[in-house]
């Protein structure tokens, strides 16, 4: 395995020559390494995770479908039933028989109003949409206002790495700052945004849909549109970004770099 695997907001740039597929990616195929060869190929995870340019990390179905949530719904229970379920069918397995790794949430299995077994990630129960028709479609993304990709979240984490406090993504990996930022906008596009990938993800703050903190996350999140119209992640206003350097969690090759790049503060 290459001891180099980049960060997964470089998948979708297959012909890039630097491109990497980050902490996810390589702790699963680590998994799967180390298990017997028959078990490695029978072993799929109920849940997976994929890395969209715009949307950032959402769930996926075994299938790579989509996953959503259901603003409506509360805590381990679902509203979704009857023609909702139809055109938003739950996810059902009976149990999470294999979670991806390096997911900050938890997984559960509830129990639904007609019996059937629905997975629920922190909580939240899991969906498909009728309207997507092959993996990697969205088109259930925010859809009344109530609809939306299932993040990865929380969005922001800390980590205690080498005697140093770190915020992280979902994934675990180091969150930059830009002192050319001006607050509430970004100045990193193009070029910089490969090298410095923005945090985004499936957020809609105008419907009261934003991004979650960790425990130990001090300071407000928030959320801007970027020019190409990804909703990136802020804490106190100040755009947050990965380096496409780092190669796992709590590296932080790119502090100080140029002046200009700082490891974000708690």
């Amino acid at each position: 395995m290459n001891p180099r695997q980049r960060h997964p907001s470089q998948r979708q740039a297959a012909l890039r020559p630097r491109s990497f597929r980050g902490v996810l990616g390589a702790f699963a195929l680590a998994a799967a390494l180390f298990l017997p060869g028959a078990l490695a190929q029978a072993v799929t995870p109920t849940v997976q995770v994929r890395y969209d340019a715009a949307l950032g990390s959402v769930l996926t179905d075994a299938a790579g479908m989509t996953l959503y949530t259901f603003a409506n719904d509360s805590a381990g229970k679902s509203a979704c039933n009857g023609a909702c379920a139809a055109l938003w069918p739950p996810l059902a397995a009976d149990a999470v028989s294999h979670a991806p790794l390096n997911v900050p949430g938890s997984f559960s299995v509830i129990t639904r109003d007609d019996g059937s077994k629905q997975v629920a990630y922190d909580g939240h129960p899991l969906y498909l949409w009728q309207g997507d028709k092959k993996p990697g479609d969205m088109t259930g993304q925010g859809v009344k206002g109530v609809w939306w990709v299932a993040n990865l979240e929380p969005a922001v984490q800390v980590l205690a790495s080498g005697g140093r406090t770190l915020l992280v993504g979902p994934t675990g990996m180091t969150l930059y700052t830009f002192a050319k930022d001006a607050a509430g906008a970004s100045n990193c596009t193009g070029t910089c945004a490969t090298n410095w990938p923005p945090l985004v993800g499936g957020y809609d703050p105008a419907h009261g849909h934003g991004p979650t903190a960790g425990s130990g996350v001090t300071g407000t999140l928030g959320v801007i549109q970027r020019a190409d119209g990804a909703m990136q992640v802020t804490l106190d206003g100040h755009p947050l970004y990965y380096f496409r350097d780092d190669g796992a969690p709590g590296q932080t090759t790119g502090d100080g770099l140029l002046g200009l790049w700082q490891v974000a503060q708690p």
